[in-house]
């Protein structure tokens, strides 16, 4: 029986053949637009020429693109970010020496790739950070006093002293709590925008990381996602050449991150991340193309991360003192603040005076948070279930009764009380 079967087969077949053989059509392999060679080549970073990187604004002051200028007043907003955000920078990383706080991270060095990015995106935007966008935060209007609440961990905290400091979060400014394990934000910012895509929302995600992230497996699931399945969201790596204490030159091979969006299929840029009207033109753009089709963009933004990775860090074990002063005369500020003085909307008597006013107002906020009460004790069982279960009341009511008991052995007037 199997035999007469493969027989029957076997005479389609050529009987096909037969009929067919004046006009073969090979078909196409799926996924890809193939052309065949005989030429047998392996295809490497060193086949192309590597992406290029989209500068706007050259040593000279020269705008090189007339359709990325911005008006004065834009452009003033975002110079004092930026000085808003190095003020702040200074005193909480000396606070955190002296044993004031805990931890801290510094902007240094990247305060034009967060605030060019941020002031060209809407509110609407869901922002997906990692821990060095500060500045993407301050330029939706969150206050001092809130960046301070939440590093010294308060009553005020939003967060009620549950998290590490620097990491922020605001329902009310489109900008989900940051995580710390690394890489997290990205599936979950894809997840989002086809939320976004699905309720017909003008508006898209952005998802900041660092080159560092993009060796986790969640990098590669959050770029096949958002491919496949067309999502509005904008991929913000910010490449600053060091994963903690590893050069990028190590930890990747190939051209860069930005290579990586076209093996996708995901529009990319590479651009200067220290020169704020490329990231501001270069992230408008991509926010339109991504609502408009309704798919991704990658922009790779070089930097530098001038200062340490965090408190817990020592860069100079790891790179020496001239690269850092190399990067520091190209810092993105002083590129920002001799274009502003060349257009005479800026001077040495503005500069000081800002600054003398930020810090005033900083150094008000510093000591309101520093002085003020930590969440009361009973937030520790919060917050977990969204009504409490009988397991953890019994451990909240068992901890009561064990302060009532010995509350001379425990700091109890340092807490807020119910």
């Amino acid at each position: 029986m199997a035999y007469r079967t493969t027989s029957k087969l076997l005479n389609l077949y050529s009987s096909q053949i037969r009929k067919f053989s004046d006009k073969i059509k090979e078909p196409k392999f799926m996924g890809i637009q193939n052309q065949f060679t005989n030429s047998l080549k392996f295809i490497n970073k060193d086949s192309y020429e590597s992406i290029p990187i989209y500068r706007v604004l050259d040593n000279d002051n020269n705008v090189l693109n007339p359709d990325a200028k911005l008006d004065n007043d834009t452009l003033l907003k975002m110079y004092k970010n930026m000085m808003k955000i190095s003020i702040m920078d200074k005193v909480l990383y000396e606070s955190q020496r002296q044993g004031r706080i805990s931890f801290y991270m510094t902007n240094y060095g990247e305060e034009a790739l967060q605030t060019g990015s941020a002031a060209a995106l809407n509110i609407d935007d869901v922002i997906y950070a990692q821990y060095r966008e500060a500045g993407v935060l301050m330029w939706r209007g969150y206050e001092y006093s809130e960046f301070l609440n939440q590093c010294y961990g308060n009553f005020d905290d939003l967060a009620k002293g549950k998290q590490m400091p620097i990491h922020y979060g605001s329902k009310k400014l489109n900008f989900v709590t940051i995580s710390s394990p690394l890489t997290t934000q990205m599936p979950q910012a894809v997840g989002a925008a086809y939320a976004l895509k699905r309720a017909k929302k003008d508006a898209c995600t952005v998802c900041y990381f660092g080159e560092g992230a993009a060796s986790e497996g969640d990098f590669h699931a959050a770029f096949n996602f958002a491919a496949t399945l067309d999502c509005p969201i904008i991929f913000i790596c910010r490449n600053n050449g060091y994963a903690i204490s590893t050069p990028s030159t190590e930890q990747l091979r190939g051209d860069g991150i930005a290579a990586r969006g076209p093996a996708y299929g995901i529009n990319t840029v590479r651009v200067d991340g220290n020169d704020i009207l490329a990231m501001h033109h270069a992230t408008k753009n991509a926010r339109k193309y991504c609502i408009s089709h309704g798919k991704p963009v990658l922009i790779e933004a070089m930097s530098y991360r001038v200062g340490h990775h965090s408190t817990s860090d020592d860069s100079t074990a790891y790179r020496s003192k001239d690269e850092i002063d190399l990067w520091l005369k190209q810092s993105p500020i002083i590129k920002l603040r001799r274009y502003i003085e060349s257009l005479d909307i800026w001077n040495d008597n503005d500069e000081l005076e800002y600054e003398k006013i930020t810090k005033k107002n900083f150094m008000k906020d510093f000591s309101n948070a520093e002085n003020k009460l930590k969440p009361n004790w009973k937030e520790l069982f919060t917050d977990v279930y969204h009504n409490m279960p009988n397991h953890i009341k019994k451990q909240m009511d068992s901890m009561d009764n064990h302060l009532k008991e010995y509350k001379e052995h425990y700091p109890l007037n340092e807490f807020k009380s119910t």
